[in-house]
């Protein structure tokens, strides 16, 4: 009776010289996403650590995890698992979900693509994804509707009759070129309103700090 081998688990796992190869392409294309592209044209630095921290992550326990007998069922099952992450403090903006979302795939991709040593595919792979990011976001949509949260005092003027005095006033106030303006919240109590204001000015941090206007 021919006893079965058992397979080693060290061996299911990829070498150094391969894990090693496969982590530079992909923190140099992550780089080139993150701060070459995503950065420069959004100023928003309050997502960076999430983009490189969940793709790194997501990295590794592909290529450690990933050699086993699953690799299909287990990239999607990881992918569907992270790209429905919801944070419960804030409320993530679609633009900044894209990218979340091309981060976490860009994980899976160098981690688990089976490409042999010819690692050419692997390169043109991730060139191809960044060329598309960079002509989607930079070239082809060229205006970036900026948006700030901001508690206003003059809670009289959020009315819908008043919407263009109160855009004049934030524009006057704040200094960006407002050009709409949405009630988040109001508080009757402190006799302020939370606002959400949009603007087309990529000069201009694109941030979600809350700003406190008084008088």
């Amino acid at each position: 009776m021919q006893v079965p081998e058992i397979t080693n688990a060290a061996s299911l796992l990829p070498d150094w010289s391969e894990l090693l190869i496969r982590l530079l392409i992909d923190s140099v294309t992550l780089f080139i996403l993150v701060r070459g592209i995503y950065y420069p044209i959004h100023r928003r630095k309050d997502y960076l650590f999430t983009f490189f921290l969940f793709n790194l992550v997501l990295f590794m326990i592909c290529i450690l995890l990933g050699a086993s007998m699953m690799k299909m069922g287990f990239a999607f099952g990881l992918f569907a698992i992270f790209s429905m992450i919801r944070y419960r403090t804030v409320s993530i903006p679609i633009k900044e979900m894209g990218y979340f979302f091309v981060c976490v795939a860009m994980g899976m991709i160098n981690a688990l693509a089976t490409v042999e040593y010819n690692y050419i595919i692997l390169l043109a792979a991730n060139l191809l994804i960044v060329l598309a990011v960079l002509l989607l976001d930079k070239f082809v949509l060229l205006k970036h509707e900026n948006r700030k949260e901001i508690i206003y005092d003059k809670i009289e003027w959020i009315t819908p009759q008043n919407r263009l005095l109160l855009i004049e006033d934030l524009v006057k106030r704040t200094g960006m070129p407002i050009h709409r303006v949405e009630v988040v919240n109001i508080n009757f109590l402190r006799d302020v309103a939370l606002l959400a204001v949009y603007y087309y000015d990529n000069e201009i941090q694109s941030s979600e700090a809350k700003m406190n206007i008084t008088e």
